[in-house]
Protein backbone atom coordinates (compact mmCIF):
# COMPACT_ATOMS: atom_id res chain seq x y z
CA UNK A 1 0.00 0.00 0.00
CA UNK A 2 1.11 3.56 -0.67
CA UNK A 3 0.06 7.52 -0.53
CA UNK A 4 1.04 9.54 -3.33
CA UNK A 5 -0.77 12.42 -1.50
CA UNK A 6 0.40 14.17 2.03
CA UNK A 7 1.16 17.27 3.65
CA UNK A 8 3.19 18.06 6.76
CA UNK A 9 3.97 20.74 9.27
CA UNK A 10 6.67 22.59 6.49
CA UNK A 11 3.19 23.77 4.86
CA UNK A 12 -0.68 22.90 6.23
CA UNK A 13 -0.21 19.25 7.89
CA UNK A 14 -0.04 19.38 11.43
CA UNK A 15 2.49 16.02 11.27
CA UNK A 16 6.16 16.89 11.43
CA UNK A 17 7.82 15.22 8.22
CA UNK A 18 9.37 12.74 10.91
CA UNK A 19 6.19 12.05 12.68
CA UNK A 20 4.40 11.55 9.24
CA UNK A 21 6.82 8.68 8.01
CA UNK A 22 6.73 7.28 11.61
CA UNK A 23 2.91 6.59 11.19
CA UNK A 24 2.89 5.50 8.17
CA UNK A 25 5.42 2.97 8.95
CA UNK A 26 3.05 2.22 11.98
CA UNK A 27 0.10 1.37 9.72
CA UNK A 28 2.25 -1.00 7.03
CA UNK A 29 2.46 1.70 4.05
CA UNK A 30 5.42 1.10 2.04
CA UNK A 31 5.67 4.34 -0.03
CA UNK A 32 4.66 8.36 1.13
CA UNK A 33 4.96 11.19 -1.15
CA UNK A 34 5.68 14.46 0.80
CA UNK A 35 3.70 16.90 -1.60
CA UNK A 36 3.71 20.12 0.48
CA UNK A 37 2.48 23.38 -0.83
CA UNK A 38 4.96 25.36 -2.56
CA UNK A 39 7.93 23.93 -0.53
CA UNK A 40 10.07 21.20 -0.46
CA UNK A 41 11.40 21.99 3.35
CA UNK A 42 10.44 19.11 4.89
CA UNK A 43 11.94 16.06 2.17
CA UNK A 44 15.20 15.96 3.60
CA UNK A 45 13.91 15.03 7.31
CA UNK A 46 11.30 12.80 6.05
CA UNK A 47 13.75 11.09 3.80
CA UNK A 48 16.06 10.57 6.47
CA UNK A 49 13.47 9.35 8.52
CA UNK A 50 12.36 7.09 5.88
CA UNK A 51 15.54 5.58 5.32
CA UNK A 52 15.90 4.43 8.98
CA UNK A 53 12.36 3.07 9.02
CA UNK A 54 12.45 1.47 6.14
CA UNK A 55 9.86 3.49 4.13
CA UNK A 56 10.10 5.11 0.64
CA UNK A 57 9.92 8.43 1.36
CA UNK A 58 9.15 9.65 -2.63
CA UNK A 59 9.90 13.72 -3.20
CA UNK A 60 7.40 15.77 -4.03
CA UNK A 61 5.55 19.11 -3.85
CA UNK A 62 1.79 20.59 -4.88
CA UNK A 63 1.48 23.29 -6.53
CA UNK A 64 -1.76 25.74 -7.23
CA UNK A 65 -1.82 27.23 -10.87
CA UNK A 66 -4.22 29.48 -12.49
CA UNK A 67 -7.35 28.20 -13.50
CA UNK A 68 -10.79 30.25 -13.77
CA UNK A 69 -13.83 28.11 -13.17
CA UNK A 70 -12.50 26.16 -10.16
CA UNK A 71 -9.21 25.15 -8.52
CA UNK A 72 -6.08 23.52 -9.94
CA UNK A 73 -3.96 21.82 -8.10
CA UNK A 74 -0.72 19.65 -9.40
CA UNK A 75 1.36 17.24 -8.24
CA UNK A 76 5.15 17.16 -8.85
CA UNK A 77 6.28 13.07 -7.84
CA UNK A 78 9.66 11.91 -7.94
CA UNK A 79 11.51 15.47 -8.41
CA UNK A 80 15.10 16.24 -7.66
CA UNK A 81 14.84 18.89 -4.45
CA UNK A 82 18.11 20.20 -5.09
CA UNK A 83 17.08 21.45 -8.94
CA UNK A 84 17.80 25.02 -8.98
CA UNK A 85 15.19 26.26 -11.35
CA UNK A 86 12.77 24.53 -9.34
CA UNK A 87 13.89 26.19 -5.79
CA UNK A 88 14.13 29.47 -8.00
CA UNK A 89 10.50 28.93 -8.46
CA UNK A 90 9.33 27.82 -4.93
CA UNK A 91 11.13 30.75 -3.49
CA UNK A 92 8.58 33.07 -5.81
CA UNK A 93 5.60 31.43 -5.11
CA UNK A 94 6.32 31.28 -1.07
CA UNK A 95 7.22 35.28 -1.34
CA UNK A 96 3.59 35.72 -2.42
CA UNK A 97 2.44 33.75 -0.07
CA UNK A 98 4.37 35.61 2.57
CA UNK A 99 3.26 38.83 1.35
CA UNK A 100 -0.77 37.53 1.52
CA UNK A 101 -1.19 36.77 4.99
CA UNK A 102 -0.66 39.85 6.32
CA UNK A 103 -3.31 41.52 3.95
CA UNK A 104 -5.71 39.00 4.69
CA UNK A 105 -5.22 39.45 8.81
CA UNK A 106 -5.62 43.03 8.12
CA UNK A 107 -9.21 42.29 6.38
CA UNK A 108 -9.83 40.11 9.30
CA UNK A 109 -9.15 42.67 11.61
CA UNK A 110 -11.41 45.46 9.96
CA UNK A 111 -14.25 42.90 10.24
CA UNK A 112 -13.94 42.54 13.65
CA UNK A 113 -11.81 40.19 14.29
CA UNK A 114 -8.63 41.01 15.74
CA UNK A 115 -6.21 38.23 15.23
CA UNK A 116 -2.16 39.13 14.66
CA UNK A 117 0.55 37.70 12.62
CA UNK A 118 2.25 36.54 15.90
CA UNK A 119 -0.22 34.60 16.68
CA UNK A 120 -0.89 32.91 13.47
CA UNK A 121 2.85 32.23 13.19
CA UNK A 122 3.26 30.63 16.48
CA UNK A 123 -0.07 27.90 15.15
CA UNK A 124 2.44 26.84 12.32
CA UNK A 125 5.31 25.72 14.57
CA UNK A 126 7.91 27.47 12.17
CA UNK A 127 6.40 26.14 8.74
CA UNK A 128 5.28 28.08 5.66
CA UNK A 129 2.00 29.90 6.93
CA UNK A 130 -0.82 29.80 4.73
CA UNK A 131 -4.66 29.91 5.31
CA UNK A 132 -5.22 27.16 7.47
CA UNK A 133 -3.06 28.83 9.94
CA UNK A 134 -5.08 31.63 10.43
CA UNK A 135 -8.44 29.64 10.02
CA UNK A 136 -6.76 28.25 13.24
CA UNK A 137 -6.40 31.35 14.95
CA UNK A 138 -10.03 32.24 14.07
CA UNK A 139 -11.23 28.88 15.78
CA UNK A 140 -8.81 29.38 18.50
CA UNK A 141 -9.93 32.85 18.88
CA UNK A 142 -13.74 31.80 18.97
CA UNK A 143 -14.90 33.85 16.11
CA UNK A 144 -15.74 30.51 13.94
CA UNK A 145 -16.87 26.81 14.88
CA UNK A 146 -14.76 25.00 12.89
CA UNK A 147 -12.08 25.06 10.25
CA UNK A 148 -14.29 24.61 7.39
CA UNK A 149 -16.67 28.08 8.70
CA UNK A 150 -13.54 29.62 8.33
CA UNK A 151 -13.31 28.74 4.56
CA UNK A 152 -16.45 29.40 3.57
CA UNK A 153 -17.36 32.42 5.79
CA UNK A 154 -14.03 33.71 5.10
CA UNK A 155 -10.88 32.34 3.82
CA UNK A 156 -11.97 30.90 0.25
CA UNK A 157 -12.15 32.02 -3.47
CA UNK A 158 -14.57 35.21 -3.24
CA UNK A 159 -15.22 35.40 0.56
CA UNK A 160 -14.65 38.53 2.55
CA UNK A 161 -11.49 38.36 3.70
CA UNK A 162 -9.86 36.28 0.82
CA UNK A 163 -6.78 37.84 -1.08
CA UNK A 164 -5.47 36.35 -4.40
CA UNK A 165 -1.92 35.25 -4.77
CA UNK A 166 0.75 34.97 -7.63
CA UNK A 167 0.24 31.73 -8.92
CA UNK A 168 2.43 30.06 -12.06
CA UNK A 169 0.70 29.31 -15.07
CA UNK A 170 0.12 25.45 -16.17
CA UNK A 171 2.88 25.75 -18.46
CA UNK A 172 5.27 27.41 -15.78
CA UNK A 173 4.17 24.56 -13.56
CA UNK A 174 5.08 22.24 -16.34
CA UNK A 175 8.90 23.83 -16.81
CA UNK A 176 9.72 23.96 -12.79
CA UNK A 177 8.24 19.95 -12.09
CA UNK A 178 9.95 18.79 -15.67
CA UNK A 179 13.08 20.84 -15.13
CA UNK A 180 13.52 18.91 -11.85
CA UNK A 181 13.04 15.69 -13.27
CA UNK A 182 10.53 14.87 -12.18
CA UNK A 183 6.35 14.14 -12.94
CA UNK A 184 3.55 16.57 -13.82
CA UNK A 185 0.10 14.79 -11.91
CA UNK A 186 -3.40 16.93 -11.97
CA UNK A 187 -4.27 16.26 -8.82
CA UNK A 188 -7.87 16.16 -7.24
CA UNK A 189 -9.64 16.88 -10.88
CA UNK A 190 -12.97 16.88 -9.15
CA UNK A 191 -12.20 20.69 -8.04
CA UNK A 192 -11.87 22.07 -11.52
CA UNK A 193 -15.52 22.85 -11.80
CA UNK A 194 -16.00 21.87 -14.92
CA UNK A 195 -17.94 18.77 -16.43
CA UNK A 196 -19.02 16.49 -18.77
CA UNK A 197 -17.20 17.08 -22.57
CA UNK A 198 -16.08 20.54 -20.96
CA UNK A 199 -13.74 18.35 -18.08
CA UNK A 200 -12.60 16.23 -21.01
CA UNK A 201 -11.40 18.65 -23.22
CA UNK A 202 -9.88 20.54 -20.46
CA UNK A 203 -8.12 16.92 -19.36
CA UNK A 204 -6.76 16.84 -23.56
CA UNK A 205 -5.48 20.34 -23.51
CA UNK A 206 -3.36 19.79 -19.93
CA UNK A 207 -2.34 16.62 -22.12
CA UNK A 208 -0.91 18.71 -24.59
CA UNK A 209 0.78 20.87 -22.19
CA UNK A 210 2.61 18.65 -20.91
CA UNK A 211 0.60 16.94 -18.01
CA UNK A 212 1.76 13.14 -17.51
CA UNK A 213 -0.96 11.55 -15.14
CA UNK A 214 -4.08 12.07 -13.27
CA UNK A 215 -4.98 11.42 -9.40
CA UNK A 216 -7.57 8.88 -10.29
CA UNK A 217 -7.79 7.38 -6.35
CA UNK A 218 -8.72 10.24 -4.12
CA UNK A 219 -10.31 10.02 -0.82
CA UNK A 220 -14.14 11.18 -2.13
CA UNK A 221 -14.17 9.75 -5.38
CA UNK A 222 -16.49 7.12 -5.92
CA UNK A 223 -15.98 3.98 -7.75
CA UNK A 224 -18.07 5.36 -10.73
CA UNK A 225 -15.47 8.18 -11.04
CA UNK A 226 -12.49 5.79 -10.50
CA UNK A 227 -13.40 4.21 -13.22
CA UNK A 228 -14.33 7.22 -15.75
CA UNK A 229 -10.60 8.69 -14.90
CA UNK A 230 -9.34 5.25 -15.48
CA UNK A 231 -10.40 5.18 -19.06
CA UNK A 232 -9.68 8.92 -19.70
CA UNK A 233 -6.29 8.00 -18.48
CA UNK A 234 -5.81 5.54 -20.89
CA UNK A 235 -7.19 7.20 -23.76
CA UNK A 236 -4.91 9.70 -22.99
CA UNK A 237 -1.86 7.88 -22.36
CA UNK A 238 -2.09 9.14 -18.52
CA UNK A 239 -0.45 7.20 -16.04
CA UNK A 240 -2.36 7.21 -12.61
CA UNK A 241 -2.24 8.33 -9.11
CA UNK A 242 -3.59 8.29 -5.89
CA UNK A 243 -3.43 9.50 -2.15
CA UNK A 244 -5.20 10.51 0.78
CA UNK A 245 -4.63 14.18 0.65
CA UNK A 246 -3.61 13.61 4.70
CA UNK A 247 -3.36 16.55 6.54
CA UNK A 248 -3.66 15.15 10.27
CA UNK A 249 -5.70 16.75 12.80
CA UNK A 250 -6.67 19.88 10.17
CA UNK A 251 -8.67 16.74 7.97
CA UNK A 252 -9.07 14.72 10.65
CA UNK A 253 -11.58 12.08 9.39
CA UNK A 254 -9.03 11.08 6.36
CA UNK A 255 -6.44 8.79 7.60
CA UNK A 256 -3.07 8.04 6.10
CA UNK A 257 -3.39 5.09 3.38
CA UNK A 258 -7.04 4.64 3.52
CA UNK A 259 -8.44 8.26 3.30
CA UNK A 260 -12.06 7.37 4.90
CA UNK A 261 -11.52 4.00 5.11
CA UNK A 262 -11.69 2.38 1.54
CA UNK A 263 -8.24 2.99 -0.21
CA UNK A 264 -5.88 0.69 -0.69
CA UNK A 265 -3.18 1.88 -3.62
CA UNK A 266 -0.96 -0.47 -4.86
CA UNK A 267 2.70 0.18 -5.04
CA UNK A 268 2.54 -1.06 -8.98
CA UNK A 269 0.93 2.01 -9.30
CA UNK A 270 4.62 3.94 -8.12
CA UNK A 271 6.13 1.64 -10.08
CA UNK A 272 4.34 2.42 -13.27
CA UNK A 273 5.42 6.03 -12.32
CA UNK A 274 9.16 5.36 -12.01
CA UNK A 275 8.94 3.65 -15.61
CA UNK A 276 7.88 6.57 -16.86
CA UNK A 277 10.64 8.55 -15.73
Amino acid sequence: MIDLHTHTSASDGTYSPASLVTLAKEHGIEAIAVTDHDTIEGLAEARETGERLGVEVIPGMELSVEHGPGSMHILGLLINPEDKGLNDTLSKLQESRSSRNPKIIEKLNRLGMPITMEEVEKISGGGQVGRPHIAAALLKNGHVSNIQEAFDKYLKKGATAYFERYRLSREEAADAIHGAGGLLILAHPGTLGVNGSNFDNLLSELKETGFDGIEVFYNNHSQVEEDRLMKIADKLGFIISGGTDFHGENKPSIKLGVGYGNMAIPYEVLQEMKQRI
